[in-house]
């Protein structure tokens, strides 16, 4: 069975410059290792990419959350550095989940990375919709939300969605 690592959003922007909080930070030892791990047992890993335009203030999520982040080709949009493994796919998706999971074969899928309460929760729910027997299993520890409390709360709905929470 295909093994397939999702790592969401492991951007500067999210760690330690716009949005970044001490948790996101403290995760990135953890992250780094479970990717070499995928690396060295040759399976896949995908990485995506919160992806905004000059235009972000203007946009619905903007208005919302007036905090200009992952405008591309900034630094805060880069994947933070010693994450990114060279001819590893990147999606690029301009908001919360990507919606195009159903391109990919997927078979047994570990996520991890930022923020739970936002992009991994939405992820892990349509990776699970698209493909209903899939194992889908997702890491707390290599995953960080906007509060602790908030994590905590997605990880929940998550479990309740038969998505397995791991550590």
């Amino acid at each position: 069975m295909k093994k397939t690592l999702i790592v969401v959003d492991m951007q500067n922007d999210f760690i330690d410059m716009a949005l970044g909080t001490k948790e996101a930070a403290a995760i990135v030892p953890k992250v780094k290792e479970k990717i070499s791990e995928y690396i060295r047992n040759g399976d896949e890993v995908i990485y995506t990419r919160d992806t905004h335009g000059e235009d972000y203030l203007d946009t619905t999520e903007g208005k919302k959350l007036p905090v200009v982040h992952c405008v591309k080709g900034t630094k805060g949009w880069e994947i933070a550095d010693g994450l990114y493994i060279e001819g590893c796919k990147i999606i690029d998706k301009p908001n919360f989940g990507w919606p195009n999971w159903n391109e990919e074969k997927l078979e047994d899928v570990e996520i991890i990375g930022l923020c739970t309460d936002i992009c991994v929760v939405s992820n892990a729910l349509i990776i699970k919709a698209v493909f209903p027997d899939a194992v889908v299993k997702v890491d707390k520890d290599c995953c960080a939300g906007v509060t602790p409390e908030s994590h905590n709360a997605a990880l929940m709905t998550m479990q309740m969605c038969q998505i397995e929470i791991a550590d």
